[in-house]
Formats: structure tokens, sequence, C-alpha cells
């Protein structure tokens, strides 16, 4: 066929389309553990970041094997779990599962997930029966997408020690100052709960903060402000992690509470 021909045209073209087809697939599938060791390596890098430990140079599995205790929570009970492995447990998959999963109903789904899971990975700082910290992933609605992210909680389950974001697609300068490290300063300190011993967060974002309950607003992001208030409201409240921070406010540590709870279920038996 002669260079013109449109038939050798359209054979080069397919013949090119297949190979880079071939190439393109080939590289995904064999840089995939790479990306999911990358993909672990950022989690980790981010909750050390919020917990305080992630400095230049570092090396991140070393320090996190040391300073961190991943545990599995059951988010309706309070209580932790040994049905999953908490190195390998995915709460994104776990939402998805009719299983470990449920679906959001209007009036509950403030954060716009439509669906969450039923357990979640926490991760302890210090002794795991009474923490120094507790590192709570966190995520919801902003403006534009999902914002994902974690808060460190000090071991009395309500003061809060920091915020950080590791996923958004917010508008820099405006609601992308969410990881601006003035603002985050701004969360050190603050009251999630009230003194009554409600489930109900109280935490908030607010344009005139001034009391241990509100952080100042994000300036021109008011729908990011929104999210991140609402993010916190859910995930501090009874649908998300308000019964298993409640057992710290109370002052007993989770192995008390868990075998009075066995002993209570032994008795009614």
């Amino acid at each position: 066929m002669g260079n013109n021909s449109t038939k050798k045209t359209l054979l080069v073209a397919f013949v090119l389309c297949i190979v880079c087809s071939v190439i393109v697939s080939t590289a995904a599938v064999a840089l995939r553990p790479q990306q999911q060791l990358n993909q672990e390596l950022d989690r980790k890098t981010n909750v050390l970041n919020v917990a305080g430990f992630n400095e230049p140079g570092i090396d991140v599995e070393s320090v996190f094997s040391e300073q961190m205790n991943a545990r599995v929570v059951d988010m309706q009970t309070g209580d932790y779990t040994d049905e999953f492995d908490p190195e390998t447990f995915d709460s994104f998959e776990a939402a998805s599962d009719p299983a470990t999963g449920r679906t959001l109903s209007g009036k509950t789904d403030i954060a716009g997930l439509s669906r969450v899971e039923n357990y979640a990975t926490v991760y302890l700082v210090g002794d795991p029966d009474d923490p120094d910290q507790i590192v709570l992933p966190i995520r919801g609605q902003g403006l534009w997408g999902v914002m994902r992210g974690f808060l460190s909680v000090k071991g009395d389950g309500n003061t809060i020690i920091s915020i950080t974001y590791y996923e958004l697609s917010e508008t820099p300068g405006l609601g992308g100052e969410v990881n601006n490290p003035r603002w985050q300063a701004l969360w050190e300190g603050k009251k999630i709960y009230d003194d009554k011993g409600s489930l109900s967060p109280e935490i908030h974002l607010s344009k005139s903060a001034s009391g241990e309950h509100e952080v100042d607003a994000l300036s021109g992001a008011t729908l990011t402000s929104n999210g991140v208030t609402n993010m916190l409201q859910f995930w501090l409240s009874s649908e998300g992690f308000g019964e298993y921070l409640a057992k710290f406010r109370s002052g007993v540590s989770q192995n008390e509470a868990q075998n009075a709870d066995g002993e209570r279920e032994f008795e009614g038996a």
C-alpha cells in the first residue's frame, strides 16, 4: 500500500493504538503495588503529621510503628473489635458493603456522604487504655468534592489537638486554606462537647469565633467552612465516634468499659 493509501493510514493508526494500550495497561499493572505502597506511606505520614510526629528526614515506617497503635472501632457501640485487622481494614470499602456499612437518611447525612462504614480505624498515641492522643479519620463534602483528613483529640475525648486534610479539591487561597498551618493552629485546645455529657458536638466554625467551641471560619469560603462544620458535627456525634469518645470522657478505660459490658451481657443471660 502506498503512503497516501487510506487503508494504510487506518492500519497504522489501529496498530499504534493497540501498542500504546498494551504499554499503558502493562505499566498500570506493574506499578500498582508501588502505588499502593505510596498510598499507605501517605496515610501514615498524615497520621504522624496531625499527631505532631512528622519531621523532615524521619523514617515514617519506623516512627509510625513506634508511636501509633491502630485499632478498629465499632462506632455503634464505641468498643474495639478484633473482627478486622487494623493494618488492612479499608473503611471506604466497608462503607459500600451492606454487612459493614449503612445508608444515611437526609436528616443524618449532614456531611453529604450517602453511605458510611460501621467500623473505622483509629490511631492511639501512648497507652492504648489511657492514650495521650486519639487520631480519628474524618471526611465530608466541601465546595467541589469530598474532603478527607484526620482529627487529633486528647485522651480526655474532648480537647482538640490538631486537624489536617490530605485530600481536597477546594479553591486555593479560599477553601484550600484548611491546610494553612496558621488556620490549623487555631484548633488547638478547642472543646468538642459541652460539660453536660451530651453526645452532640458543639464545635463549629464561626465568622466571629470567641468561645471554646468555635474556630474562625475561612474568609471568603463559606461553603467550605460549612462543610468542615458539618463533617465534624457528623463524625463526632453518635453517628460517628460519639459513643467511642464518650467512654474517654467518662474516665473509664476501654478495657474497663468492654469488661463491664461483657458482665452485663453475662448477667442478662
